[in-house]
């Protein structure tokens, strides 16, 4: 807060992004000020909003009428990698004066979705909830615990969760629930090349209908700035390869005992082949050619701050599982902000040898995180949070 003519105010997302510029962190782009500027006049939507769903039973019932009237629309924010959306929305989500909001990865979010909806058919088939179609109540749940939602990297990939998105987004967006999402697409692309496409489409009508759909085309990657060669990234995968990463993974473990492990997920077991405190070894078989997923690894990015990967191939059409695999896996050890050494055929730039589909839409984002997760500041980052692990950093 500051002061201004006496009044105190709220701190803006333009403020902050200044602030930013100003003490060298960021460089000033004029694509990125429009969309703090938008995010701005958002969150003064919002405060009004928030003013108007007082707790008296008055304040109730002019929020209701006002909602009625004039929902708040939010904003989705599409552009190429590394172009700072994240940046903005973590400004806007850490400023918007909601108690009730939620930041999430939107591949999370969906997995707590489809955990709500068996647990309630299963409460269903006991009898003790009434409702057969478990949406409402899952969307009631939701908007309840928060009515401001901010998802990063809005990205539509199995079909379970592209066949319920409109009925979903339908019953929280009439619960007064504003979105602010980040993706690397438009939402004409989401589920672009996706089974049953047709029955998604309606999905998007909806998004657009209640949020403000805008691009942000930033002159450069930014994340590309940030790398310095930290070996963490081994190509191509040979012998020699094999015994950098040994010396690696001798390095984190620091004569720790190793053993094989599992993660219970579900009721299955994960594998882990090799584990040393918080550090886990795979082969990239081990993750990408096994049917595992979002659940799975969201389970491994929770248990160890560090993930070795040996023996990433070069993906083609014909990988077209394990290609789904690795990007959901990179998005999740990111978003954990997890330490991550791999070996591989060739740099993350030459690792997809596809067409130019959804696919290479999506591995676009994989090569700039796999970058950035080389970086300096990235491997600092980390250290700086697992303080007893960091003198364990590879050299």
């Amino acid at each position: 807060m500051h002061l201004r003519d006496g009044l105190q105010t709220r701190v803006s997302v333009r403020q902050r992004y200044e602030h930013l510029v100003d003490s060298g962190a960021i460089e000033r782009d004029p694509a990125q000020e429009r969309i703090a500027d938008r995010l701005d006049r958002l969150i003064d939507e919002i405060s009004a909003k928030r003013l108007a769903r007082k707790s008296s039973a008055l304040g109730w019932l002019l929020a209701r009428r006002r909602e009625t009237r004039a929902p708040v629309k939010g904003l989705y924010i599409h552009g190429s990698v590394g172009r700072g959306k994240t940046m903005l929305m973590d400004l806007f989500f850490e400023l918007v004066p909601a108690r009730a909001k939620r930041r999430v990865h939107f591949n999370d979010f969906m997995a707590d979705v489809q955990d709500r909806i068996q647990k309630h058919r299963q409460a269903r088939k006991e009898g003790t909830v009434k409702e057969d179609d478990p949406i409402p109540p899952v969307a009631r749940a939701l908007a309840e615990q928060a009515w401001v939602l901010c998802f990063d990297e809005f990205t539509v990939t199995d079909i379970a969760d592209a066949m319920i998105l409109s009925r979903l987004f339908s019953a929280l967006f009439d619960a007064g629930v504003v979105l602010v999402a980040t993706s690397n697409v438009a939402p004409q692309d989401l589920y672009r090349d996706g089974l049953n496409r047709q029955l998604f489409l309606p999905f998007i009508g909806i998004l657009e209908r209640h949020a403000d759909v805008v691009a942000l085309d930033a002159e450069r990657d930014y994340r590309l700035d940030r790398l310095n060669g930290t070996p963490v990234y081994v190509t191509p995968a040979d012998a020699a390869a094999d015994r950098a990463l040994d010396a690696a993974w001798a390095a984190v473990a620091r004569g720790r005992p190793e053993a094989a492990a599992t993660i219970t997920v579900k009721g299955r077991q994960v594998a882990v082949p090799r584990a040393a405190g918080d550090a886990a070894r795979f082969s990239f078989s081990d993750l990408c050619a096994k049917p595992l997923g979002a659940r799975d690894f969201l389970a491994i990015a929770g248990r160890f701050s560090t993930v070795f990967i040996d023996h990433v191939p070069v993906l083609g059409e014909a990988h077209r599982n394990e290609v789904k695999r690795f990007i959901l896996l990179i998005d999740t050890l990111y978003d954990h902000h997890a330490r991550l050494v791999v070996s591989a055929a060739a740099p993350p730039a030459a690792l997809y040898a596809g067409g130019r589909g959804t696919d290479a839409f999506e591995f676009d984002r994989t090569v700039s995180r796999l970058m950035e997760m080389q970086s300096r500041d990235w491997l600092e980052a980390w250290a700086e949070r697992h303080k007893p692990e960091a003198e364990a950093a590879p050299a």
